[in-house]
């Protein structure tokens, strides 16, 4: 997927999108029990960087990764803004490298469902495994093909002005490949300006991941339906899961 695919989402993600109170209940049984023994972290695909300045606001070292231009530009200056030391690295999910291991990486908000091909995912959970020191944690949440076959051939609308957009989704049935077509509309004074972009999802069976994670040598594997957390209409059981997985120690 081209790097500047997401140019029009990541002005606008933090205007128009708001996940907190879901994925703050999640993390209460993902990331917290495990936070207390974390000193450095990476959020991969960090978008926007909330999840990376939340870690660096605690006082722990802090990376960032993602591929977009910018997501990465973005995630920059509100560090800045924050004073907080972010290092932000632009880099593909797949080959990312950090200048030292880490205890934790995250990757949150189904970012690892936008990867081109399933095959890919192996070598996420490699490049993951590389990052992280022994013992170190992965926790990520990915969105499942109930979740393609149940919703993602709708139509959704946003308007926050200045901005609104139209997303419509579309699914081959029996496959575990999705798309979404967003049309954004921008207000500039009294006119207002169209750009479209095209993304796409691919998906994976709770056997495929766990098979990826122990060949790339993690264990301790947890997973929680992302149901409970959610409460809302469009996350019914199965659409969407919680991972979490440990690097084996030395």
């Amino acid at each position: 997927m081209p790097s500047d695919t997401y140019r029009w989402l990541a002005k606008y993600y933090d205007h128009l999108f708001d996940f907190r109170r879901p994925f703050d209940v999640a993390r209460q049984h993902t990331v917290d029990p495990i936070l207390p023994d974390v000193a450095s972290a990476c959020d991969l695909c960090c978008g926007t960087g909330t999840m990376a300045l939340r870690f660096a606001a605690k006082g722990i070292q802090t990376f960032a990764v993602d591929l977009s231009p910018d997501m990465c530009r973005i995630a920059r200056r509100k560090a800045r803004e924050a004073a907080l030391p972010v290092r932000v690295i632009r880099a593909e999910m797949q080959d990312f490298r950090l200048p030292q291991s880490v205890d934790l990486v995250t990757c949150e908000f189904d970012a690892l469902n936008h990867l081109p091909r399933k095959r890919d995912l192996l070598r996420v959970a490699k490049s993951v495994a590389r990052a992280l020191r022994p013992g170190g944690h992965f926790v990520f949440d990915v969105n499942n093909r109930l979740a393609f076959e149940r919703i993602w051939s709708n139509t959704w609308f946003l308007d926050k002005d200045p901005v609104a957009l139209v997303m419509h989704g579309g699914h081959e049935p029996g496959s575990d490949r999705a798309w979404s077509d967003v049309e954004w509309f921008v207000r500039t004074g009294r006119s207002w300006k169209r750009y479209h972009e095209h993304i796409e999802e691919v998906c994976w069976s709770a056997a495929e991941i766990r098979d990826a994670l122990e060949r790339a040598g993690f264990g301790s594997i947890r997973s929680w339906d992302a149901a409970p957390f959610f409460h809302d209409a469009l996350t019914r059981a199965g659409n969407r899961t919680f991972w979490r997985a440990r690097k084996a120690p030395v």
